[in-house]
């Protein structure tokens, strides 16, 4: 009788787990294969679950028994999944799938067999299968950015006497550098930390240590983004065209490698048995099985039942007076998508677009843009076309550049800047999000202009500065 309740408890919280699982993994697992996401988290999944089945298959475990933890960690995760279920964001409710990770390795004692695993770490090493890059360009993006070129000004500036730093655009010798978003070096900090973690997973490291050594990693990282940045530059200044795709990719490679090169080398921190001590230990009576096995799962039905209701939804804005005529060309709105017209619906803020001929304008404007402004990759890969950013224009405003190929072969150009009602200009949006995190700009706007990319660039220049006219920007 006493197995059969140890039975019922564990079914409980196994079924509880999974209730609460559903939707974030459903969400995970579509965010690998959709390309708006821009996520290689499906090769983390195939790595955690690799690194699982080799420690178990290495030794029968030998120590205490950990599954005392169970409880908490259950509650802890039901916590994370209740947060991002009533706050609509699934991101959120996806990171309590890590607390899922740290309870399954807990529970199979993976840090007590011959080829020991930290639970702690492969939970946070999970972390990196969730599409964490384009989180992290948009909120720490422009930071990076300016980092980045301050450490390139100091590393060009003995060497060429005419440098111009300003912001994260550099002048050299005559030519006009920009740090832009794909330049911060959050791919490769993403990259590197990740390296850290799954080192830690192996070595199970104290966690002080294991947090200065992250730190001293994150700046090493850093550092080697600026060097970067300045052999960008310096090539550029010397006539050196570093922009081509393989110079610029191999430029890149080399920094990230240099600098990932030591870390791979000697971080060896000293093992320490995990110890969940910070972690209550509940062991359930078992006169209580029952009665806790019925509540956990009435628990996680009312966690996934639980309304939505989005926390950072836009304020009601005015909608934009788009041109009726543009370069003789008759306007014609264009309808939303059911995709933008319900995300514009749930979470506020306005979208529109019109076509003039061949051209076309699309317009968001929000009061917040951490949900709504996005690069045109984001979209459009989602969409099927292949996307490759061109660079960066100051020309009559600051615009980023790409080229977009549909799916049939078509190729245009697409421009885009954003906007905020104080009259602030940028070409990247994670200075329009770091603008509005501090307060300085509530309401911004992305302005899209969309041009085959057969038309002759004279044409081209007249229909941007007709539009922008037009939309008094």
């Amino acid at each position: 009788m006493e197995q059969k309740h140890d039975n019922i408890l564990w079914a409980g919280f196994t079924i509880s787990s999974a209730v609460l699982a559903i939707d974030p993994i459903r969400w995970l697992v579509t965010s690998w294969s959709d390309p708006s996401y821009q996520s290689n988290g499906g090769v983390y999944g195939v790595l955690i679950v690799a690194i699982i089945a080799i420690s178990l298959c290495s030794s029968a475990p030998n120590g205490p028994d950990t599954r005392g933890y169970g409880f908490v960690l259950f509650l802890l995760a039901a916590a994370v999944r209740l947060v991002g279920q009533m706050a609509a964001i699934n991101i959120v409710s996806a990171f309590s799938l890590a607390i899922d990770v740290l309870a399954l390795a807990t529970f199979l004692r993976l840090n007590q067999r011959r080829l020991a695993v930290s639970p702690l770490w492969l939970s946070i090493f999970f972390l990196f299968c969730l599409p964490l890059a384009p989180i992290l360009q948009r909120v720490a993006g422009f930071p990076l950015q300016m980092i980045s070129a301050d450490v390139a000004c100091v590393m060009l500036s003995p060497i060429f006497s005419d440098l111009v730093c300003e912001a994260v655009r550099l002048r050299v010798n005559g030519i006009d550098v920009l740090v832009d978003l794909p330049c911060s070096g959050a791919t490769g900090l993403l990259l590197m930390v990740s390296l850290w973690s799954a080192l830690n997973v192996m070595f199970r490291p104290v966690v002080g240590h294991a947090v200065v050594a992250g730190i001293a990693i994150i700046l090493l990282t850093i550092v080697g983004n600026g060097v970067r940045i300045a052999l960008l530059a310096g090539g550029l200044a010397l006539g050196i065209d570093t922009m081509e795709p393989s110079l610029h990719s191999g430029i890149g490679l080399i920094s990230l490698g240099t600098a990932a090169l030591p870390v791979v080398m000697f971080y060896r921190p000293r093992a320490a048995p995990l110890r969940l001590s910070f972690i209550p230990r509940i062991v359930v009576p078992r006169r209580l099985h029952i009665p806790v096995a019925v509540m956990v799962v009435a628990l996680s039905i009312g966690v996934i039942c639980a309304p939505r209701t989005a926390l950072d939804v836009s304020s009601e804005v005015a909608a934009i007076h788009l041109p009726s005529q543009l370069l003789g060309h008759q306007g014609q709105n264009v309808a939303l998508t059911p995709a933008e017209e319900y995300y514009f619906t749930s979470y506020g803020g306005t979208s529109q677009k019109a076509q003039f001929g061949p051209m076309g304008i699309n317009i968001v404007r929000t009061t917040s843009p951490l949900r709504h402004l996005h690069s045109p990759e984001a979209c459009l890969l989602g969409m099927g076309y292949s996307v490759r950013f061109l660079g960066t224009s100051f020309d009559p405003i600051p615009t980023s550049i790409y080229e977009a190929t549909s799916p049939d072969g078509q190729v245009w150009h697409v421009a885009v800047s954003f906007v905020s009602n104080d009259g602030t200009q940028t070409a990247g949006v994670g200075e329009a999000i770091w603008n509005w995190l501090n307060g300085s700009s509530r309401v911004w706007q992305s302005v899209q202009r969309i041009t085959p990319k057969h038309m002759a660039e004279s044409d081209r220049r007249a229909f941007e500065d007709a539009a922008l006219t037009a939309l008094d920007l």
